[in-house]
């Protein structure tokens, strides 16, 4: 296993992030969960025996019951993990049950503290933005919640990046420990990141925690055009809708003819790809199924070739959109002269 910095802090990670959205028992907004506990000990104690430090999940996962089985799959081990939960989403119907309130911030955090049977978290994410919550209002009470030592490191989660670097930059004029790592979605089939989230957080230092980097599975070659919904695939019950699938079959087919030159899988060569990425701090891979977790080791095995990188993004490459285009008429004499 290899590890990076998360982001502009002191925390070192796993490049691979052992996700636990599919800890617990039955079928919870179309996601099914396919690890009871017993599964689940026997997939952390795996994840940590092959260097996985990095663990993540949230409050609303399972309502709640993901935090429960993580914490007591860790045990004894929790001190040899790193633990990222997040919290906004609705937890109960009392109306301020949700977003990023003083309130519901310090409610929850209290709750993933004995769901996960832990005195601290190392990384609290903002799992979404809310509607009408005061930015002074979110980041006094995180940074109250990192001064009484119950959290470690701050990040966030789904957020446009003026909101976000909006928030770093009070955190930093205040002297507040600033934002250090960024959850979102990115893959070789939703790149939409790249315009404005990852610049703005090479900016600022903060390292991307990348969640659903196969697309919700699209990305295992599973799905194809004579077979588009494969028995007990995700995308059958739980799609987002990330990504479009006519654009996402020819990426297979050229990544298939990458993986075989490597003698690994699509998994492997897709993951591998985001590892190519300065921003990203570590992958959050979900198994259904701990063979998967295998599969998804292969990725820190291979390296891809420059020229195998850039056939990839050439793949997807995303539309530039304004005001980026004017990115292309910047002075040449200065861009020369720039050194990083």
């Amino acid at each position: 296993m290899k590890f990076r910095q998360l982001g502009n802090s002191g925390l070192i990670v796993s490049e691979l992030c052992l996700g636990t959205m599919t800890f617990g028992e039955g079928d919870y907004y179309g996601l099914k969960f396919t690890f009871d506990q017993n599964k689940a000990n026997d997939l952390v104690n795996q994840a940590l025996e092959k260097g996985i430090n990095f663990f993540d999940t949230a409050d609303m996962y399972g309502n709640g019951q993901c935090e429960v089985i993580l914490g007591k799959a860790l045990g004894n081990n929790r001190h040899k993990a790193v633990i990222a939960t997040k919290t906004s989403f609705r937890t109960s119907e009392n109306a301020f049950d949700a977003g990023v309130n003083s309130k519901h911030l310090v409610q929850q955090c209290n709750q993933s503290l004995k769901n996960l049977d832990t005195d601290y978290l190392d990384v609290l994410l903002l799992h979404n933005d809310d509607p009408i919550t005061p930015i002074d209002e979110t980041l006094r009470t995180l940074e109250n919640l990192v001064q009484q030592g119950k959290v470690r490191y701050v990040g966030f989660s789904n957020y446009q990046a003026w909101k976000a670097s909006t928030m770093l930059q009070k955190q930093k004029d205040l002297n507040y420990s600033p934002f250090v790592a960024s959850q979102m979605h990115y893959s070789i089939l939703n790149r939409e990141v790249e315009s404005e989230i990852i610049p703005m957080s090479q900016h600022h230092g903060v390292g991307m925690m990348v969640w659903s980097p196969l697309s919700s599975g699209f990305l295992t070659g599973k799905y194809s055009r004579e077979n588009p919904a494969p028995n007990d695939a995700r995308l059958n019950s739980f799609d987002l809708g990330l990504f479009d699938r006519e654009i996402g079959y020819s990426v297979i087919d050229k990544l298939k003819e990458i993986a075989k030159r490597h003698n690994t899988s699509i998994v492997a060569v897709s993951l591998s790809w985001l590892l190519s990425k300065k921003v990203v701090s570590s992958i959050i891979i979900g198994v259904s199924k701990i063979e998967q977790l295998y599969d998804n080791l292969k990725s820190i095995e291979i390296q891809l070739s420059a020229e195998e990188l850039s056939l990839i993004d050439d793949l997807t490459k995303p539309t530039t959109k304004y005001p980026a285009t004017f990115i292309g008429l910047q002075d040449q004499i200065l861009l020369n002269a720039k050194t990083k």
